[in-house]
């Protein structure tokens, strides 16, 4: 007999939701303070606040609703409950010990569902990847909720663990899709996974990680010339996808154009930590915004529309506000490169964002229902 499908709701259809109306709201606010137009939230008076909420608080719940997977409600609702604490403690009092003890529980609760699942469930070193990058991004999370460290230090960490996750599972979003579209035209894509070349930026990424850890400063020259050698490296292999071929995809190629700002991202990254050449803001915005941003982004949409519709472009509008995001990236990155007053630049920036993330609201709303059955086919 075939083993019956769970029935239990998925954690996405509460976490999406709440992931981008949170970044819809939060994120560009932090801008939006910058500039002295709104008040200030404790927690978002320095920009470090803003990279905080970015990757501890928006990234790790739309994590947490990808990979949580069907959960009974309950402990939905748990988690969520706990991470809904946890942003509003570090918005409106971050040093209190409740906005720490609710991340805690969060952060609990998400790796004891969420790393049994992949922590030794295959047998090929690169599929157990999950497993030990969630458990950084938990121990990150707690470390940055705790004031542990450099925060600095600590964002370009969990940034490596989440390009690690970006990457690992872009081979398993990115490829079959694209090897499906080819097959529906009557080609062939032979390049999907690389797995050779998927395990060597794994590799790479992890020496970069573990170098990260260290103190001394000749180690951070080696993680930045580990994570250009990663980018490379990832180029090549989305050049292998030949996305040329996919115009007539928007959802196909979002995740492409966010695959391309993860590639560059590493690049810069690895440039600004081998030495002072680059704009630190400019680097970080290129994996934050643009990567991280249009990644998410993509995988929420295309997630829920294929639960709902089983078509991926079944609402195709939604796909042409990610572009958006990437000149949200633009008007975050190119300022600081050209050493221009980054002012209005920013307002762009805020507004392309929210106008994106709105959006996806509508969007994950209208798609909250479950599938409606498929009707027997008429006699």
């Amino acid at each position: 007999m075939a083993p019956r499908k769970s029935r239990l709701p998925f954690a996405n259809a509460w976490f999406f939701p709440a992931a981008a109306l949170y970044a819809a709201l939060i994120l560009p606010w932090s801008v939006l303070t910058m500039l002295g137009l709104v008040p200030a939230l404790p927690g978002l008076t320095a920009p470090a606040g803003h990279a905080h909420e970015m990757l501890f608080g928006y990234a790790l719940a739309v994590v947490a609703g990808y990979l949580l997977g069907p959960q009974p409600q309950r402990i939905t609702l748990a988690l969520l409950g706990c991470w809904l604490a946890a942003r509003a403690g570090f918005l409106l009092a971050p040093d209190a010990w409740y906005a720490v003890g609710a991340d805690l529980l969060f952060v609990a609760g998400l790796l004891w569902k969420v790393v049994p699942r992949f922590l030794g469930a295959a047998k090929k070193w690169r599929n157990q990847t999950v497993a030990p990058v969630v458990i950084g991004l938990g121990v990150t999370s707690l470390l940055a909720n705790a004031g542990a460290g450099s925060s600095m230090r600590l964002r370009e960490q969990a940034l490596m663990l989440f390009a690690a996750l970006m990457f690992f599972m872009g081979g398993r979003i990115i490829a079959p899709a694209l090897a499906g579209h080819a097959q529906s035209e009557g080609r062939r894509l032979e390049a999907r996974v690389q797995p050779q070349l998927e395990g060597a930026v794994l590799i790479l990424l992890g020496i970069a990680f573990g170098s990260s850890l260290l103190p001394w400063t000749l180690l951070g020259q080696v993680a930045g010339a580990v994570l250009v050698a990663a980018g490379v490296l990832g180029a090549i292999r989305l050049l292998r996808w030949q996305p040329w071929h996919y115009r007539t995809r928007p959802d196909l190629l979002v995740l492409l154009v966010g695959y391309s700002w993860l590639s560059l991202g590493l690049v810069l990254l690895g440039v600004v930590m081998s030495g002072p050449w680059l704009p630190v803001s400019a680097t970080l915005h290129v994996l934050t915004i643009g990567a991280l941003g249009s990644l998410t982004f993509g995988v929420m949409v295309r997630t829920r529309l294929l639960y709902r519709f089983r078509d991926a472009n079944a609402q195709p509008w939604i796909h042409h506000f990610a572009w958006l995001i990437s000149a949200a990236t633009l008007a975050r990155v190119l300022p600081p490169l050209l050493g221009i007053e980054a002012g209005h630049w920013l307002l762009i920036a805020a507004t392309c964002w929210s106008s994106a993330f709105i959006a996806l609201v509508v969007t994950l709303w209208r798609t909250r229902m479950p599938p409606r059955p498929r009707s027997p086919s008429a006699v």
